[in-house]
């Protein structure tokens, strides 16, 4: 029997940002399933007439890398390069997944065509955030001699760079028998940890490997065993470790946590309050996770917590997701988990806010300006725009970007200053920082449904505003307040 610790109110570490930092360090290895993974998003308001069935009113598409494709994905968005080495089909799929996957930074890819087996394609029809129905185009038969060979070259050539294996396995046939023994002989002898996000019941094909991964189902269907107390987890891990050949296992679940078995102990971590949107791809997030912080130097206990903290992360998101370091970073002193409670963003969670805002049905509104010394004509402005829309974005110049359109003397305020007293207005909902001239990349990236300026402009002067009505979104001119303004309070203040 392994020892048991509670880790009800552990921390990440002594200092969790140098931890998340510590991932740009890390090399994982990723062999598994690829896919492609579609969403069409829409809306239901009507029964078809002809079948009890929901129409689908189609507003978006969009798709992105799926299954061990996801995983890299993830590397990526915490900064730890990756090398994935796969089977694809030899097909227009392939070439999309390919596309995809080659902008990835640090991503070092190897997709073995095969003109046997189609690329896996997964497409989800989602209404209001919900799933309605998934469609799969795949093939689940094993490799052939010859490509499982290929597979095991690629292998042999990445090996030497990487701190960790991740074997991503849903199930799809590229994860042979012969595939894992030479990955878990490998890596044993030089020393590199392997894990595996595991298919089915049968967990004795993974035996060497150092953790496995499963979902409280999972494990539950691997062992025969129940799930529903600590004492009967653990029980479950044990079972697993002994029966299966393996050293430890994470076994996730829901929003009890994490329970983390092995060598060390037994471990408890408890989820994140957070709600759950989807949990498509959660179980990619969470061995990505793992691996990273394993190959750059963290204990198993602070890598759990690491995984923990992502998989909280992005099942607050819809979709096949990520997590990002600043998202962790929030996450790991405790800040709001409700992405709507953290008011100054990057331009990738303004997106991904933007998303939650959207799924729960709010209209998106955006403004931009330098705000350097904010003035009542600012609040008006703000307040209008925020009438306007049931949240509000202010897109604010970087202060290289003020600079250049107020000269070298300009901002009086730092960027940050002027962040955080527009994120204390009630009118604002949240505050990005541009280093462009013109907002119009922040626009067209964000989508809003309504684009707010003063008077001072015309529609036809509005940057971005063009764009805004291409995809159905209005344009408002707020009135303004007179003898207000920032370029005539610095000349006062200079004497001028």
């Amino acid at each position: 029997m392994t020892q048991e610790k509670s880790l009800k109110s552990a921390p990440l570490g002594d200092d969790p940002v140098r931890a998340i930092e510590g991932l740009t360090h890390a090399t994982v290895l990723v062999i598994g399933d690829v896919m492609l993974d579609r969403f069409v998003h829409g809306a239901v308001d009507r029964i078809s007439p002809e079948a009890p069935i929901p129409v689908l009113s189609v507003k978006g598409r969009s798709t992105v890398p799926g299954g061990a494709g996801n995983v890299v994905c993830n590397l990526a968005a915490v900064g730890a390069k990756s090398v994935l080495v796969s089977v694809t089909g030899d097909d227009a799929a392939a070439d999309e997944l390919g596309s995809l996957l080659g902008d990835k930074p640090g991503l070092a890819l190897t997709l073995i065509r095969d003109n046997t087996r189609p690329t896996s394609v997964k497409t989800r029809f989602l209404a209001g955030g919900q799933q309605l129905l998934r469609a799969d185009e795949e093939t689940n038969g094993s490799l052939d001699g010859e490509t499982e060979a290929s597979v095991i070259a690629a292998i042999d050539m990445a090996l030497s760079r990487c701190g960790a294996i991740v074997l991503s396995d849903y199930g799809k046939g590229v994860l042979t028998e012969g595939i894992i023994a030479a990955v878990v002989d490998r890596a044993g002898k030089a020393g590199i940890p392997v894990l595996v996000d595991p298919k089915g019941r049968d967990y004795a094909r993974y035996a060497g490997a150092d953790l496995l991964t499963p979902n409280r189902a999972e494990l539950s269907l691997a062992t025969g065993m129940p799930m529903a107390t600590d004492a009967e987890v653990v029980a479950a891990c044990e079972t697993a470790i002994r029966d299966f050949g393996v050293a430890g296992i994470l076994a996730t679940r829901s929003e009890k946590g994490m329970t983390l078995a092995g060598p060390a102990g037994v471990l408890h971590i408890p989820a994140q309050a957070r709600e759950v949107f989807d949990v498509v791809g959660a179980g990619d997030t969470v061995i990505a996770l793992m691996a990273a912080a394993l190959a750059s130097g963290l204990d198993s206990g602070s890598a759990a917590r690491l995984a923990n903290l992502g998989g909280s992360v992005v099942v607050g998101k819809t979709g096949t997701a990520v997590a990002r370091p600043e998202e962790l970073v929030a996450a790991a002193h405790g800040a709001a988990w409700l992405e709507g409670e953290r008011k100054v963003h990057t331009l990738a969670s303004m997106t991904d806010l933007v998303g939650l805002w959207r799924r729960q049905g709010k209209s998106v509104g955006f403004t931009n300006g330098c705000f350097d010394l904010l003035h009542p004509g600012h609040v008006h402005l703000l307040q209008q725009a925020r009438e306007q829309c049931d949240r509000l974005v202010v897109g604010l110049n970087s202060d290289e970007s003020v600079a250049r359109l107020k000269g070298p003397e300009r901002p009086v305020n730092s960027e940050t200053a002027r962040a955080t007293v527009l994120a204390s207005l009630a009118s604002v909902d949240a505050v990005v920082v541009f280093g462009e001239d013109t907002p119009l990349d922040l626009i067209r990236a964000l989508k809003p449904d309504v684009l707010v300026k003063g008077q001072d402009y015309t529609v036809e002067t509005v940057v971005g505003a063009e764009d805004v009505q291409s995809w159905g979104g209005q344009v408002f001119l707020a009135g303004l307040l007179d003898g207000h303004s920032t370029t005539g309070t610095v000349k006062k203040l200079r004497g001028s």
